[in-house]
């Protein structure tokens, strides 16, 4: 006995069977292949809100084009129901009806998918039976694509140093970045995890690891005469014509981090400046330090655990 059990619905000859006859039943399945392969349009009955679009068993039917474009006029959505519901293919579906009505594409109880007017669709059909689904295909894509709307992706690549252009909010101008026109080796640049501080500029660890470091120091301009914490990024006037005082370095520095100091009274020599290294080096020693130069202005640098703070001036 003859089955349709196939997604293009075709007939399946059994053994034994239409001796004599089995070259009509043959030409009939090319021909639907054909269909297959080909652009069909059916017409929605005017103003449905369904309509059950099927694939006859052996017969020719519109809904086994590849292409298929559904008219009629409608006057509110209509959910169109691809079956059998085992059917699992790819289609283009074009909704070509009137009346500017979104057309719903079905197949069971899981997933849709909806086509403005005008528009057309590639989706595939899962043909899971009941629980049949019907998915876009180009989602994703699409989405990425169209003007105004986010879109995700694993990886984009921009081919033959090609731009990637990010255009200001009227379209007109756009800031690009570009790679250079040879690259011996491949390389990776991973930003940092927060947008770091004010006067920040953007330093890698020479593996492609970026962090935020200072650009230079920052003037506090608070004159210090008693102790205090140092925060990296600063240069801070210390005044010591009354006495020394306790100056604690900036704790869990990172690589980079400055910090500065200027004997703005010139009393260093006589009243010094003593440091605390805070848990880290300093002038590649693990005990504290002092500044006793008349008229000193310098800055210190985070050079690691190696050698810790050194001066830089």
């Amino acid at each position: 006995m003859a089955t349709y059990v196939n997604d293009l619905r075709l007939k399946e000859i059994a053994t034994g069977d239409e001796s004599g006859t089995w070259g009509t039943s043959t030409n009939t399945n090319l021909e639907l292949i054909g269909e297959a392969l080909g652009f069909g349009t059916e017409a929605i009955t005017t103003n449905a809100n369904t309509h059950d679009s099927t694939v006859g068993n052996g017969s020719s039917s519109p809904a086994r084009a590849m292409y298929i474009k559904y008219t009629g006029t409608l006057d509110s959505a209509c959910t169109i129901t691809i079956g059998p519901n085992t059917n699992s293919r790819v289609q283009f579906i074009e909704n070509g009806t009137s009346g500017s009505q979104n057309i719903i594409i079905s197949q069971g109880s899981g997933a849709n998918v909806t086509i403005a007017p005008g528009k057309t669709k590639i989706v595939y059909l899962t043909g899971a039976g009941g629980s049949s689904a019907v998915v876009d295909a180009l989602a994703l894509l699409e989405n990425f694509l169209q003007n105004g709307a986010a879109g995700s992706l694993s990886q984009l690549n921009i081919t033959a140093q090609g731009d990637l252009r990010l255009e200001d909010s009227s379209g007109g101008q756009y800031i690009a970045l570009q790679a250079p026109s040879t690259v011996s080796t491949n390389v990776t640049l991973t930003l940092p995890a927060d947008d770091g501080d004010a006067d920040q500029v953007l330093s890698t660890n020479g593996s492609g690891v970026l962090a935020w470091s200072p650009s230079g120091v920052t003037l506090d301009t608070t004159v210090r005469t008693s102790a205090f914490t140092a925060v990296a990024g600063n240069t801070y006037m210390i005044n010591t014509s009354s006495a020394s005082f306790n100056i604690t370095l900036p704790g869990s520095p990172t690589v980079g981090k400055q910090v500065g100091f200027m004997d703005v009274n010139s009393t260093f020599d006589v009243n010094s400046a003593t440091l605390l290294r805070n848990g880290v080096k300093l002038f590649n020693a693990t005990a504290d330090g002092a500044i006793d130069i008349k008229g000193y202005a310098g800055t210190l640098v985070y050079t690691g655990t190696t050698y810790g703070w050194m001066p830089m001036s």
